[in-house]
């Protein structure tokens, strides 16, 4: 495997060390190559997305197909691409490029032997002279260690001693913008068979490196080996194909901004409204979706900041791919993604094919070629006059007897609104950008012909499948499978369908089949259609149904203690670590796993940030974990996601306030398949509570008699003690899943903590000075806290919060519970303690 040597020159520019790459043999580069990845029709009537590769060496170019299937994966597994993807062509270019990575990468992470680019602690630094064939380049980051927006740059320096690597008449000094051209008109357009300045031609470059990094517009880029660059690639996308703007409350991460205080934004997801009444009332922007639980989490409505403002601007959701990557499109931005697809972007118009317009004899056949969405069928309208004379994708004139002159109109409409899927509320006739209603030709489309004399000329006998459903893959066991057939002149070809070599009822002759309908078994089917033409011929094509759900078995990190119940359910101090490990019965593809907090939108897994795949867990922690300026992880309020400096405005700011997330929450977890199954969702919760074990001065494991503590701190780990324990003033005890046969009694003690244990004789706990901390134990006898101070571990928590007292978090005390005169009430975390004697201990 090819590894590029650098040297490294003693020139100092700005304080940075600069490198120049060392100068390999020159041999000639391989010509790209266009990968035609799935090709659901012509280009001229979807839209088309080229992936195109940039730092990728000739020898990984397996790693660049990697990371395409790993970003279409994600695509497909979110609305509105999840239901469209028909809709949509993909091509990938391999493109072989001198140097990997990219260029002035903040991380400038190296090579790994395997060939990916991933953290493996040896770092070179920015470097300005990588040759990479798309010239991409990190927007100052030679010198900013956050930059993110990386662009088509221009050419190297030293550029004019590459000739040898490119062919005859290629200028080795080209710019990003003019080797992108280039490519596309050499080897893409050919394939495409549109110019390369199509409206609904959409480039996405990965470019080879794990730093976290992208920029939107027609020309998008996304990071190919960051744990978030399928993330990054649709939030571009919602720039460049959706016209959607930032709703993330920064411009610089580590800058506060003032809030905004301008005119009403032109985005039509952000608005400087306050009252979501008024916006109802005022029927402005999203107000058909105001009140309804949001697809990303949360209620719509009016949620500060956006549009690159902590605050001033308001947002439709609490979170959306818009304003963190991870959560999929609200409703907002889903009504807008989907006008865009269908109406490939800007055209406007929803395509169809159909019989050629004009007169047509009364004796013919006229069809029409919708689109296909996966997951519901559009609607086929024919009409003369008022009355509707069909519903199927062709119309057999001469059993209708019409006279000559009479129109036949048919529509062809997405059931989009609400009447149908609602996801369009809006029902507008418009097709602009920012307004493109269910009634309008994005998703509305009429034709109309003139019936003339009979006398129409036979067709040859001839049957030909002449598009379906993709059959390279597995379909999904819900999914509406269709094919679409030559069109004799006089007649109408019949298609039969067969599952499992049984034949399925089509009395409509339907060119689709709603597997969803079948109530199919779990497994794997083999599916069938037939065309056949009554002249004599057929065609058939055959397809994998893929009815076995995916799955994300999880692994956590180790608890304080697990309680009993349906749900596992363990304790943690401040926060745990999650792995999952997304699966399914078809092996050789990505596979997407997801999760969501407390239901507050499903959020796709990916590890974590800046830490290598797939070993690295999702860390959950009470206020998340800070990276680069952006916090993950959070379970406080405000979500899973935030700018760090959020975390710390002033408590009266319009985005302050933030409380860490202390407290008992659920997750969920599931996989989504390459084939779209979108698999069960298993479950657990977690508490999470404030605080930390001491460190132990002395363990004890195994049999005991009795123990004494008299100082330091005594951790009883695994432990069996037959007699009594006692804890005298200033010293500490920790218990984790030991038994104690005897009392527990600790007076004046400095912290008390018991986990997963249990004790058989009464426990009294007086005025110990520090901490009291018991969960998932059980004792057989009486509890009395009495005098205890608890000294908070969370300020912030504490200040927002309230003041919680000893912890007492879902235990089972089987005597009697009682408190008196600890510095506040015992907290349980939301996880209630189980009490069958008195409780005057309320939590």
């Amino acid at each position: 495997m090819r590894q590029r040597a650098f040297l490294m020159m003693a020139a100092v520019a700005g304080g940075l060390l600069v490198a120049t790459p060392a100068r390999a043999q020159e041999q000639p580069l391989p010509e790209p190559k266009v990968h035609p990845i799935q090709v659901t029709g012509p280009a001229a009537d979807r839209l088309n997305l080229v992936i195109l590769g940039d730092g990728y060496q000739a020898d990984q170019q397996s790693i660049f197909l990697a990371d395409v299937d790993r970003n279409l994966a994600v695509m497909w597994a979110t609305e509105p691409f999840r239901t469209y993807r028909d809709y949509i062509n993909v091509y990938a270019v391999e493109i072989a490029s001198i140097d990997y990575g990219v260029r002035c990468d903040p991380d400038g992470r190296v090579r790994h032997p395997d060939g990916t680019i991933r953290d493996t602690g040896v770092r070179e630094g920015p470097i300005d002279g990588k040759r990479t064939a798309l010239r991409m380049i990190f927007q100052n980051g030679c010198a900013d260690p956050l930059a993110r927006g990386t662009v088509y740059g221009g050419a190297p320096v030293g550029c004019e001693n590459d000739a040898a690597y490119y062919p005859p008449g290629v200028n080795p000094c080209e710019t990003g913008t003019q080797a992108h051209n280039r490519i596309l008109e050499s080897y893409v357009v050919p394939a495409l068979g549109i110019p390369r300045t199509s409206q609904n031609l959409q480039t996405l470059a990965i470019f080879n490196t794990f730093t976290y990094g992208g920029i939107g517009g027609t020309n998008a880029t996304t990071s190919g080996g960051s744990p978030q660059g399928p993330l990054i690639s649709l939030h571009e996308l919602g720039h460049s194909l959706g016209t959607m703007a930032d709703e993330y409350p920064y411009s610089s991460r580590d800058v506060v901004r003032p809030c905004y205080t301008g005119a009403e934004p032109s985005s039509f997801h952000h608005t400087v409204y306050t009252d979501p009444a008024r916006m109802v009332a005022d029927q402005h922007k999203w107000w058909r979706w105001v009140g309804e639980e949001s697809l990303s989490g949360g209620t719509i409505g009016l949620h500060e900041g956006g549009g690159m403002f902590p605050c001033g601007q308001r947002r439709p959701s609490e979170h959306s791919i818009m304003r963190w990557i991870g959560f999929d499109w609200d409703q907002i931005g889903r009504e807008h993604m989907v006008a865009r697809i269908t109406g490939r972007r800007n055209a406007g118009q929803m395509a169809l094919q159909h019989t050629p317009l004009g007169t047509v004899p009364s004796d013919g056949v006229l069809w029409v070629e919708t689109g296909h969405p996966r997951y519901h069928e559009l609607q086929v309208t024919w009409r003369v006059g008022g009355t509707v004379v069909g519903t199927a994708d062709s119309l057999d004139l001469a059993s209708l007897g019409l006279p000559a002159g009479t129109a036949v109109r048919v529509e062809v409409r997405d059931p989009v609104g609400p009447d149908g899927i609602d996801w369009v509320r809006n029902p507008s006739t418009g097709d602009s950008a920012t307004n493109s209603g269910y009634n309008g030709p994005r998703f509305v489309q009429t034709r109309e012909w003139t019936v003339g004399a009979p006398g129409v000329t036979p067709t040859p006998a001839a049957a030909e499948i002449t598009s379906s459903t993709m059959t390279t893959q597995p379909v999904a066991g819900d999914e509406v499978v269709f094919v679409e057939t030559n069109h004799p002149s006089d007649r109408i070809l019949d298609v039969a369908w067969t599952l499992d070599g049984k034949a399925v009822p089509n009395p409509g002759n339907s060119r689709r089949l709603d597997l969803g309908a079948l109530d199919l078994s779990a497994g794997t089917h083999k599916l069938v259609a037939t065309a056949t033409d009554p002249a004599g011929a057929s065609d058939s094509v055959e397809w994998t149904v893929d009815n076995a759900l995916p799955t994300a078995p999880r692994r956590l990190s180790t608890p304080l203690a697990t309680l009993p119940g349906a749900l596992e359910h363990p304790v943690y101090f401040d926060g745990w670590d999650m792995w999952l490990e997304p699966r399914d019965d078809q092996t050789g593809r990505y596979v997407v796993g997801q999760f969501r907090l407390d239901k507050d939108g499903w959020f796709n897994y990916f590890g974590f940030p800046e830490q290598p795949m797939p070993a690295s867990p999702f860390q959950f922690r009470h206020s998340g974990t800070n990276v680069k300026a952006l916090t993950y992880g959070n379970l406080g309020t405000g979500g899973l996601s935030r700018a760090t400096f959020e975390q710390t405005l002033p408590d009266d700011h319009p985005s302050g306030g933030f409380v860490p997330g202390f407290g008992t929450h659920l997750v969920e977890h599931r996989a989504i398949d390459p084939a779209g199954n979108i698999g069960p969702a298993a479950s657990y919760r977690a508490t999470v509570i404030p605080g930390a074990s001491p460190a132990c001065t002395r363990t004890l494991t195994g049999r005991q008699g009795s123990v004494t503590v008299t100082s330091g701190v005594t951790c009883l780990t695994n432990a069996q003690v037959a007699g009594q324990v006692t804890v005298r003033a200033g010293a500490s005890l920790v218990v984790r899943q030991s038994t104690i046969g005897g009392t527990l009694v600790a007076t004046r003690a400095q912290a008390v903590q018991v986990f997963g244990s249990t004790v058989s004789g009464a426990v009294q706990l007086t005025g110990t000075t520090r901490d009291v901390t018991v969960a998932g134990s059980s004792f057989n006898g009486a509890v009395v806290l009495t005098g205890n101070t608890q000294v908070t571990a969370n300020e912030r928590y504490s200040r927002l919060a309230g003041p919680y007292g000893p912890l007492l978090v879902g235990n089972r005390v089987n005597g009697a519970l009682m408190c008196a005169g600890n510095s506040s009430r015992p907290s349980d975390f939301g996880a209630p303690n189980t009490v069958h004697g008195a409780n005057a201990c309320r939590t």
